[in-house]
């Protein structure tokens, strides 16, 4: 069974900073492509970063480059996310998710296994 389980989360004040994670299980981790999603009240869920199975390669939306940055460690089976300069806007729940595929790790749409998520609370 897949299983994606998510950390990290919490209340933090504008400008501040925190560091998610993703822990997988029931699938190798190091073949599947990864990625952060969040979701604020009243909005669609977006794709917030991805990152291929070999960790080199990632993907930010245009509108989080500088701020965010997505990571993984295959050995620990652990997705990351560092966000920065947090500001209220971000204030969301995250998700972790995955695709069984190594290839088109930007496209969004196409991923299936997911997280419950973690709350990021950010006040001014």
């Amino acid at each position: 069974e897949v299983q994606l389980v998510e950390s990290g989360g919490g209340s933090v004040q504008s400008g501040g900073s925190l560091r998610l994670s993703c822990l997988a299980s029931g699938y190798t981790a190091s073949s599947a492509c990864m990625a952060w999603f969040r979701q604020a009240p009243g909005k669609e869920r977006e794709g917030v970063a991805a990152v291929y199975p070999g960790g080199t390669t990632t993907y930010n939306a245009d509108s989080l480059k500088g701020r965010f940055t997505i990571s993984r460690d295959n050995a620990k089976n652990t997705l990351y996310l560092q966000m920065n300069s947090l500001k209220p806007e971000d204030t969301a729940m995250y998700y972790c998710a995955a695709r069984l595929s190594s290839t088109l790790c930007y496209a969004f749409p196409q991923y299936n296994l997911w997280g419950q998520g973690t709350q990021v609370t950010v006040s001014s």
